[in-house]
């Protein structure tokens, strides 16, 4: 289980960082990455405590790391 949580981590830093690289995201390399990790801990708990997953935990990583990353940003921007 430990190392489910290292790789979420660090699956999550790297969509973030290819996210900012390719240019679908404008917040800077350290918020996206933050962004990314935190939706990905949070989808994380999600699937241990309620056993929701969309498939291997590689996968729940990426498509919680993009779902903050769409989530966030839209969330800051309307409220400006």
């Amino acid at each position: 289980m430990f190392l489910q949580l290292f790789g979420t981590v660090v699956i999550a830093g790297i969509v973030g960082y290819a996210s900012e690289k390719s240019g679908f995201t404008r917040n800077g390399y350290l918020p996206s990455i933050i962004i990314c990790v935190g939706g990905a801990f949070l989808f994380y708990f999600i699937r241990i405590m309620f056993g929701i997953r969309f498939g291997a935990p590689g996968i729940d990583a990426i498509l919680s790391s993009v779902g903050a990353l769409i989530i966030v940003p839209t969330h800051w921007r309307k409220r400006r």
